[in-house]
Order: C-alpha cells, then structure tokens, then sequence
C-alpha cells in the first residue's frame, strides 16, 4: 500500500491499495482500513473486488463466515453473485442493485456466483463496503434488505449524472435504511465536465472506478481513495470523462476495534465474537455445510482512531 500527498489543501490523504490475487486471477484491493486511515464517516472497511474475466466452470465462492456490529453494502458493476444468510435471506445481485446486510448481534452469509454464472464465463467487478453500527444498535437483530436497480434515484445536471445509493444529497434520497448519518453515491461524469463535491458531512473521501479527474489541477487515478478535510469544498473536472463513488457521514463519538469479520465498540464483544464461533454457536446459512475457522495466531484487535 502507499500514501502520498495529494499537493491539494483541502485533501488530507490518498490512499493507493495494492491489488492481491486470490487466485485464478481474482483480485482484491483493501482501501481501508489501513495504518494510516481507518475509518472515513461510519466506513470501516472499502474493498474493490476485481474486475474479472472468469473463465467457464469458474466462479467466486466466499463460503459461511460470520459478522457483529456492522452492515455490508454491496455494489456491483458487472457480474452476478448469490447471497445467502442464516436469517434464510436467498437474493442474487446484479450491477447497480444494493444488498445491505446488518449484522447487528450476528449473522452468517455466504456469497457465490450462481450456477449459470459459471458457465461459459462470466465477468466479476464491484465494490463492498462495511458500516459499523451505532453503539446503542450493535446488538440490534440481524436483518437484511435488497433493492433493486430502478429504486437506486439518480440525476442528471451538465453532464453529471449521480446515483444515491445510501443516505441523501444532490436533492436524492435513498431508499435504504441506515441507522447512522451517512453518503454513498456513484458519481459519473461526462468528457469535459466539473462536479462540486457537497460538503455538508464532516468526512468524505471518493474513489475513482475509471477514467480520470483533476482537483485544483491534480490529477487523480482509479483505484485511488483520496480523503478530504473535513467540511472542504472541492471541485472534481474530468476531460476525458470518469466514474467515482464518494462515502462519507458523521464519526462516531466512541472507539471501534475490529477483528477479522467482527466490529464492536467493546473488545470484551469481539472476545465474545470469537468464542461464539469457534464453538458453533452462530445460526447457520441453510444449506450450507463449509465452516471457515478463526485466523490462527491473529493479532488482537485493531483498535481505530
């Protein structure tokens, strides 16, 4: 992973992850949470999976593992893949629909490429993100919601058309119910267009999918996460064109430690996380019979700033 500085005042950081195979040419790259960044807003956890071309008789199998303490969003951009969950959720997601997964006290799901995805080949390339819950609602039931492509609102302006796939901004409102004070939007802007970033959430940071923007006369790549200052005014120009996501929302006021696939506030929770798994005391997802044991010899919990 690298960090530089972006030569841009109202730019705190730039997060470069690197991109690690995880075989048969399946890549991922873990822009948060890092060293130096750990969270932006209520985001705990920024991966990119792929993009992918997996050849016929391939596919993605994550196979049962479990969570506490927070939510996933996934985002996909191309490809299929299948969602299963010990609450009994069974919900395919295809490009530019949402799952949104909160763990709340726990849950266990699976994700896979269906059965016609593998053959013949398929492509595979989107974004999963975790939301630590609040305190008060990390032990809230675990639930689970999908929406679909045509309730995603957009909007288009001079050449910029925004997709608000959680919370509000733009004058778009997200369907999806959080329980924190959050963005999330895929941002796709035409050649020679400019974008003022909204600066109404104390932290944000975007993430260039293609193509290429400039800041102030920066220029920016994909796969890059830049973070802003807080509250910064920002304008993103593109002339060739580009297609990003911005995240941010309100920090929360306590601590957030992670381990493995467990957020918690309290690390005696984690402790507890742990135990609950390694003795089989989690639901489990019908029809799944793989079980995925704890990291050995982990480290204790990162504790983020």
């Amino acid at each position: 992973m690298s960090v530089r500085d972006s030569g841009v005042d109202n730019i705190d950081l730039v997060i470069l992850p690197p991109s690690r195979d995880l075989g048969d040419g399946f890549t991922v790259r873990r822009s948060l949470p890092q060293p130096q960044r750990r969270t932006v807003g209520p985001f705990v956890f920024f991966d990119q999976m792929g993009p992918v071309e997996l050849r016929d008789g391939q596919g993605l199998d994550v196979r049962p593992h479990p969570h506490i303490g927070l939510a996933t969003v996934t985002y996909l951009f191309d490809g299929e893949i299948m969602h299963r969950d010990s609450i009994g959720s069974v919900q395919p997601i295809r490009p530019r629909e949402l799952n949104w997964m909160s763990a709340g006290s726990g849950i266990v799901h699976s994700e896979r490429s269906p059965d016609e995805a593998r053959h013949g080949g398929s492509g595979l390339f989107g974004l999963q993100l975790w939301v630590a819950l609040p305190a008060a609602q990390e032990e809230s039931a675990p639930s689970f919601a999908h929406h679909d492509a045509d309730e995603i609102p957009s909007g288009e302006q001079d050449g910029v058309t925004v997709r608000q796939i959680v919370g509000a901004m733009d004058g778009l409102a997200s369907p999806v119910k959080t329980l924190s004070d959050m963005i999330y939007a895929e941002i796709v802007m035409a050649p020679a267009t400019r974008y003022r970033v909204p600066s109404e959430q104390i932290e944000r940071a975007f993430y260039l999918i293609d193509g290429a923007v400039t800041v102030d006369g920066q220029p920016f790549a994909p796969t890059e996460l830049v973070i802003l200052k807080p509250h910064a005014e920002i304008v993103l120009a593109s002339e060739t064109g580009a297609r990003l996501v911005l995240v941010g929302g309100e920090p929360f006021p306590e601590k957030r430690f992670i381990y493995w696939n467990f957020v918690s506030s309290r690390p005696d929770r984690i402790e507890q996380a742990k135990a609950d798994w390694r003795e089989r005391r989690f639901a489990a997802v019908p029809g799944e019979h793989e079980f995925i044991p704890l990291p050995a010899d982990p480290p204790p919990p990162v504790r983020y700033p």
